[in-house]
């Protein structure tokens, strides 16, 4: 009875997921047009702290609990990830590579989620699911070094790109475990607040260095990555992942640098070569492969087995 129940949630998740994905799919294009006025410290730290502002004035107006003991711990993992490291290091990659690009090196976060999330869990995956995990890896970065003037010479953006897919992972792993607990919105939202000190302190040391000027554009851009990149979108992501499973719910990702990619061509202009097409789409078979590989469960724990038959009815 219970599996039947988890499999009917399954396809909730995978909506809320999707909503998410389309909302994370303009932050890359977004992103590319703020760092041409803004800098990229600002962006990725201040983008931060507009949400954070946002989820402290939610968190206060609902009275929400604060989280306890190692949830603490754990939230500052998602926002390590999250809320400093992907922001950050994308925004630095996007000033000297394409949105374009950046998308295809960012397919890899499929597969990287659904590994963070066997990592963190109980699961054992098959050796296929390594296999292709591995491939898709090794398909990112060839596509890096093509890009980038041939094998051997991967640029220090892809180095950021890759880096920022690691974050990202994490976090969305973790957070994805937390919001079970804590509650999709709220997770993002702690998270935040979290960072915000950090977050405030890195964006007045870019004030100071290079005071903010942008257009009405790149700052509407900057508006749209602190209110729905940051905030907003991963009310629906936290949501879907907390639903799960974590690794099919990250397989709705696969779309993500498709959109990206194609809203880097309408809204940014950037020409699509077939090398872009190619790289893309091996790397996203690769994700795609390894997060549809059927996970085995952990042998069930002696606690987990008391727990199963606490939960069927009683016998009469």
């Amino acid at each position: 009875m219970i599996p039947s129940r988890i499999a009917s949630r399954q396809p909730t998740g995978l909506r809320w997921g999707l909503l998410g994905v389309a909302a994370f799919s303009f932050t890359v294009p977004f992103t590319k047009v703020a760092v041409g006025g803004l800098s990229p410290l600002f962006i990725g730290s201040g983008r931060a702290v507009l949400a954070a502002v946002l989820a402290a004035f939610a968190l206060a107006l609902t009275r929400q609990r604060l989280p306890y003991g190692v949830q603490w711990t754990r939230l500052a993992v998602v926002a390590a990830g999250v809320v400093i490291g992907f922001p950050l290091l994308t925004s630095f990659a996007l000033t000297t590579t394409a949105a374009s690009h950046g998308a295809v090196v960012i397919a890899m976060l499929p597969a990287a989620t659904a590994t963070a999330a066997v990592l963190r869990g109980r699961e054992r995956p098959p050796l296929a699911f390594w296999l292709v995990t591995g491939a898709g890896a090794l398909a990112a970065i060839a596509f890096a070094s093509m890009q980038s003037g041939g094998f051997g010479q991967v640029h220090w953006a892809d180095l950021l790109l890759l880096g920022a897919v690691v974050a990202a992972a994490i976090g969305y792993a973790e957070g994805g475990l937390l919001a079970r607990e804590l509650g999709a919105w709220q997770t993002v939202s702690w998270a935040l607040v979290l960072a915000s000190p950090l977050m405030v302190f890195l964006t007045a040391v870019s004030v100071a260095q290079q005071p903010p000027s942008g257009t009405p554009l790149q700052w509407a851009s900057f508006a749209y990555l602190g209110v729905v990149s940051m905030f907003l979108g991963f009310f629906a992501w936290y949501r879907g992942l907390a639903i799960g499973p974590i690794a099919q719910v990250s397989q709705v990702q696969l779309i993500q640098p498709v959109l990206t990619i194609c809203w880097a061509g309408l809204l940014l202009g950037e020409t699509l070569t077939w090398i872009t097409f190619i790289g893309g789409l091996a790397v996203i078979l690769c994700a795609g492969a390894a997060v549809r590989v059927r996970l085995r469960p952990a042998p069930a724990q002696p606690s987990d087995l008391h727990t199963t038959k606490s939960l069927q009815p009683a016998k009469d």
